[in-house]
């Protein structure tokens, strides 16, 4: 049986090897898109019981966008990942994997981000949604992040992009005062760290959930319990 502190001394030493030679993620680009409608505190006052003040001292909101009929949460997302694809100066086909987050899917199924990774011209890789509400871009990022790290992407899209609007109960203060529509997108590469002070990057990513807390806060009309839903065909598909 060996000295603890010689085990000790060996997992430090692995430890500060791993850093030296491992993969980060770093921001190439940064996008955000908001639309143009803008609803104030003021013009919430007239609709349900609240006033500017009200809201303003227990949230700091002053105002909030809303999408315009006919533009989906794949429309924002889309805008947001353009603008951070520029920032990058990338082009859809530098993009290895795109991690959307969003709770207001333009359909049940296929994923939002699908129709993001057509429009940007991404014929390769993977595209897919996560849906973990307010903390969804941070559970996206590290989706993404851990891609990078085990050297399965190059580059990843990860995007933020809700029109929570669509769902709100607009006569109830306690929650329409709080949402609004938007977009915001980062794009990431992989860069060679070495473990000094001059790494760039994401550092590393902690996230937690308790289930026991469900019934705080949640929107109905899931289909597995309204089953409202209807699947859909293309007619490609039925003579396929």
């Amino acid at each position: 049986f060996g000295d603890h502190r010689d085990l000790d001394l060996s997992l430090r030493r692995q430890r500060q090897m791993c850093i030296r030679d491992s993969t980060r993620s770093i921001v190439a680009g940064l996008g955000a898109y908001l639309p143009e409608k803008i609803l104030t505190n003021a013009e919430l006052a007239h609709t349900v019981q609240t006033s500017d003040e009200w809201i303003i001292q227990r949230t700091g909101i002053h105002q909030r966008h809303i999408a315009a009929d006919g533009e989906l949460t794949s429309d924002l997302a889309l805008a947001a990942a353009e603008q951070a694809l520029n920032s990058a100066k990338m082009s859809g086909s530098d993009i290895d994997i795109i991690v959307l987050a969003n709770s207001t899917h333009d359909e049940t199924f296929p994923a939002t981000a699908t129709r993001v990774q057509q429009a940007i011209g991404m014929h390769r890789g993977a595209a897919f949604d996560i849906q973990a509400v307010c903390s969804g871009f941070i559970y996206s990022l590290n989706v993404a992040d851990n891609f990078i790290r085990l050297g399965q992407a190059e580059t990843a899209l990860v995007i933020g992009a809700e029109t929570f609007s669509r769902i709100l109960d607009w006569t109830d203060r306690s929650t329409c005062v709080l949402f609004g529509d938007g977009a915001g997108a980062v794009v990431l590469r992989a860069k060679n760290s070495h473990g000094t002070k001059h790494d760039r990057g994401i550092l590393s990513n902690h996230i937690h959930s308790d289930g026991r807390h469900h019934d705080l806060l949640y929107v109905d009309g899931g289909p597995s319990s309204t089953k409202t839903c209807l699947l859909y065909t293309s007619d490609a598909a039925d003579e396929g």
